[in-house]
C-alpha cells in the first residue's frame, strides 16, 4: 500500500459535473439500468405484484435514500475515488478496505453485466431483422438458449458493448459521462412512456395494472420482504463505489439531500413504468407474470409477435434495454478508471483502455458460461452466476453496510452535518432522522439482506 500513499493528486485537473441536471442524469443513469427494466418486473411478478411494490417503495425511502446520501457525502467530502476517499478520511484505520471492496465490486459486476448487455444488443439486431417473426414461445426459448450457449456471438456483443462504454468514459466527466447521460436519460424516459401507452391500450390490460397496483398482502412473506429490500439496494447502485465516485464530482454548492431524493425518485419511477409497460401486456396475452429471467428475452418477444405494431414496439423496447444498460455500465467503468487515474497516476485514456481490457477478459468467461467449452461449476453455479452471487449478494450489501457504519459511527456528526448543509448554508431539516437511520435502522436492514443472501437464514 506504500505506492498508493505516495501518490499526489492534482485536484485542479479533477473533473466535475457542470449542471444540476447533469448530476441527476448521470447519477440516475448509474442507478437506472437492467435492474429496473429487466429485474424489477420479474421479481415483482414472483412476489405478488402490488404488495411487493409497497414494501419496495418503503425501503427506497427508509434505506435507499439514506445510503445514497451517505455515499454522496463521502465522495464530495474527500473528492476521491472509493479507495482514495476512505484513505483520506481515515488514513490510519482499515476503512480503505471498504473502498477496495467497492472497486472490486464494480469490476466484477461490469464483467457479467456486460454479458447481459451484449444479449440486449443481439436482441436489438434480431428485432431489426424480424428475427422473432413466426416463432412460437418454445421456438423463442430455443433461440435464446442457443444464442446464450454460443461461443462467438455472446463474446462479440459483449466486446462491442464494452467499446461503447469505454468510448464515453474516455472523454471525461463533463465531455463524456455528463454529456451523453443528458441525452440518454431523456431518451430512455420517452421510450418507456411510449411502451406504457401501448401496453395500457391493449385489451385485457386492466388485469395487469391491478396486479401491479392492487396489493394482495396474502402473497407477501418474509422472503418477499427481503427480496424487496435487496432489489431496492441493487436498483440504486449503492454499495459498489459508483455513487461515491459520482459524489466526488458534485460541486460544493449543490444540495446533496435533494440530489439523492431526485435520483431515487427517478429510479423508482422508471421501475414502476417498466412494470406498467410489461404487466398489462403479459396479462393481455394470458402469460404468467412470474416468468423469471426469461420474461425479457423469451416472453416479451412472444408478446410483440402477437401484438399489433409489435415490430415497432419490440424495436424500441430493446433500444430501451441497451440505453439503460449503457448508462449503468458507464458508472461502473468510471469507478475503476477513477481509481487507476488517482491512485496509479495513469492518464484517463490509458486507464480506460486497460480497465476495459481486463473487465472484458473476465467478461469473456461470463459470456461463455453456458457454452459447451465451459466446464466450470462451483456449488452448481457457472462462472457468470458465481460472479453475480459474489458481487450482488456479498460485496454490495457488505460495502453498503460498512459505508453506513463508518459514516454513522466514525466519521463524526459535525463533519456529516457540515457536508449535508453545505457549510451551514442549508437548513438540513431532516438531519436528525437521517443520522438515526444510518446509525440504527439501515445497518440492521442491510445485515438482514447480507445474511439471507449467503444462506444464514
Amino acid at each position: 500500500m506504500k505506492f498508493f500513499r505516495m501518490v499526489k493528486i492534482d485536484l485542479s485537473k479533477r473533473g466535475s459535473f457542470g449542471s444540476k441536471f447533469g448530476i441527476i442524469a448521470a447519477a440516475a443513469g448509474s442507478a437506472i439500468g437492467l435492474g429496473n427494466i429487466w429485474r424489477f418486473p420479474y421479481i415483482a411478478g414472483q412476489n405478488g405484484g402490488g404488495a411487493f411494490l409497497i414494501v419496495y417503495l418503503l425501503f427506497i425511502i427508509s434505506i435507499g435514500i439514506p445510503v445514497m446520501l451517505s455515499e454522496f457525502v463521502i465522495g464530495r467530502t474527500a473528492l476521491r475515488n472509493p479507495y482514495g476517499a476512505f484513505k483520506k478520511l481515515s488514513p490510519r484505520g482499515p476503512w480503505f478496505l471498504v473502498g477496495i471492496v467497492g472497486v472490486i465490486a464494480a469490476f466484477m459486476i461490469l464483467a457479467f453485466y456486460g454479458s447481459v448487455a451484449g444479449w440486449t444488443l443481439e436482441y436489438l439486431v434480431q428485432s431489426v431483422g424480424r428475427g422473432f417473426s413466426g416463432k412460437s414461445a418454445a421456438q423463442l426459448t430455443i433461440m435464446f438458449e442457443d444464442f446464450r450457449a454460443g461461443t462467438f456471438r455472446p463474446v462479440l456483443w459483449q466486446m462491442i458493448f464494452m467499446v461503447l462504454t469505454a468510448s464515453i468514459v474516455i472523454l471525461g466527466v463533463q465531455n463524456g459521462i455528463e454529456k451523453y447521460t443528458k441525452i440518454l436519460m431523456p431518451l430512455l424516459l420517452v421510450i418507456i412512456i411510449i411502451l406504457c401507452v401501448r401496453a395500457v391500450t391493449l385489451p385485457g390490460s386492466r388485469q395487469g395494472l391491478e396486479f401491479l397496483f392492487k396489493p394482495d398482502f396474502s402473497k407477501l412473506n418474509a422472503n418477499a420482504v427481503l427480496e424487496a429490500l435487496g432489489q431496492a439496494f441493487f436498483s440504486l447502485s449503492i454499495g459498489m463505489g459508483a455513487l461515491i465516485t459520482y459524489g466526488s464530482y458534485i460541486r460544493k454548492s449543490e444540495n446533496l439531500a435533494n440530489t439523492a431524493i431526485a435520483v431515487s425518485a427517478f429510479d423508482t419511477v422508471i421501475a414502476i413504468l417498466a412494470g406498467i409497460a410489461i404487466f398489462p401486456a403479459v396479462f393481455a396475452f394470458g402469460i404468467e407474470p412470474d416468468s423469471g429471467t426469461g420474461l425479457v428475452f423469451i416472453t416479451l418477444p412472444n408478446i410483440f409477435e402477437q401484438m399489433a405494431g409489435g415490430y415497432f414496439f419490440a424495436l424500441i423496447f430493446f433500444v430501451l434495454l441497451v440505453v439503460a444498460a449503457l448508462t449503468s455500465s458507464i458508472s461502473l467503468l468510471e469507478v475503476v478508471v477513477a481509481f487507476s487515474v488517482e491512485e496509479m497516476k495513469m492518464s484517463r485514456q490509458k486507464a480506460t483502455i486497460i480497465a476495459t481490457g481486463f473487465v472484458s477478459i473476465l467478461g469473456f468467461f461470463c459470456s461463455l458460461s453456458w457454452s459447451g467449452i465451459s466446464g466450470f461449476s462451483v456449488g452448481g453455479m457457472n462462472f457468470f452466476n458465481l460472479l453475480d452471487f459474489i458481487a450482488a449478494n456479498i460485496l454490495l450489501p457488505l460495502g453498503g453496510l460498512l459505508i453506513v457504519i463508518y459514516l454513522g459511527w466514525f466519521h463524526g456528526r459535525k463533519k456529516i452535518r457540515r457536508e449535508v448543509s453545505n457549510e451551514g448554508k442549508l437548513k438540513a431539516v431532516f438531519f436528525g432522522v437521517y443520522l438515526f437511520l444510518i446509525r440504527f435502522i439501515v445497518p440492521v436492514a442491510i445485515a438482514l439482506v447480507l445474511l439471507s443472501k449467503i444462506g444464514v437464514f
